[in-house]
């Protein structure tokens, strides 16, 4: 059975002031999107299951239904704020977004084969989806098996502003044994350093593995976030900022011995947009690797 690709593309984008899921990057006017999805097929992934938000439907489709239809096996699900478990209603006041935890649970109902998560405006690469799909394809692959691919932090950071990464801490057999997500990563002078509960500015190693949100995961999974996001849900459900993220679901599998997350290396240069003048960046990287022959051009 071929592992399934979602794609989190329901976030609004507010630090790039638009949407970014259909900003075009590439030669031809590809979205990074279209990359993600492009190497997902040729490394072995059998479908693919956009998130997205009801309201973002019209431009999603009008950018991507030209693109992947007849070529591409995919489906659309919803995020929204309301979309919670049965007897939980939302807040009225809440804007923000439930988290990437939330974003894969309303996937529950289409995906039931072993799965990736990826985000909308990251570039993974060839060989980190290649790496992913081999080991998500594995006969011999067990329920609570997970797989994170991982990046070093260095060369996940923007020259624009601040980044949020999930720093991790790897055992001597490449297992994850804690990820914690930093939500204020940016490089001040010679060192990297993230802002901790306090407001303070720490040290962090530039050479950590971070997470960049691409995840393997068996069915199982799903499970887990179901009965954790009620547990989230009545501690945080009126805090307007909480968020429910992947990085806490799987550290507490992980500590609980409930699932293991082996952590694969990649070969893959990452590069994405999170603010307006990352983009020039991107798009010279997407250039320079088609006229390396990596990519047609083209995409579809």
């Amino acid at each position: 059975m071929k592992p399934t690709l979602i794609v989190l593309a329901a976030g609004m984008g507010s630090r790039y002031g638009g949407l970014k899921q259909v900003d075009a990057v590439g030669p031809n006017d590809e979205t990074i999107i279209d990359y993600s999805v492009f190497d997902a097929l040729r490394a072995g992934f059998g479908k693919v299951v956009f998130v997205i938000r009801k309201d973002i439907e019209n431009d999603f489709l009008e950018v991507f239904g030209k693109h992947f239809d007849g070529k591409v096996p995919y489906e659309i699900v919803f995020q929204e704020l309301d979309m919670l478990p049965k007897g939980i209603a939302c807040p009225p006041d809440r804007v923000k977004p439930w988290g990437t935890a939330h974003a894969v649970w309303v996937c529950r109902n289409v995906v039931k084969e072993p799965f990736a998560v990826i985000n909308a405006d990251d570039f993974y690469g060839a060989n980190a989806f290649s790496v992913l799909a081999k080991a998500l394809a594995n006969p011999s692959l067990q329920e609570g098996e997970y797989f994170m691919v991982g990046y070093h932090l260095k060369n996940t950071l923007s020259d624009q502003g601040s980044v949020s990464r999930g720093v991790c801490t790897v055992d001597q057999n490449s297992f994850l044994s804690d990820v914690v997500e930093r939500t204020h990563i940016e490089r001040i002078d010679s060192d990297v350093k993230f802002k901790n509960e306090s407001g303070d500015m720490v040290n962090v190693d530039e050479n950590s593995l971070v997470s960049m949100n691409f995840w393997g995961f068996t069915p199982n999974f799903f499970g887990h976030i179901d009965s954790m996001l009620n547990e989230f849900l009545s501690g945080s459900l009126a805090n307007p900022k909480a968020e429910f993220y992947i990085p806490t679901v799987v550290n507490h599998l992980i500590k609980n011995g409930n699932a293991t997350c082996k952590v694969l290396p990649t070969t893959s240069q990452w590069f994405g947009v999170t603010y307006p003048g990352d983009k020039p960046v991107v798009m010279n990287s997407l250039k320079q690797l088609v006229e390396k022959g990596e990519y047609p051009s083209p995409l579809f």
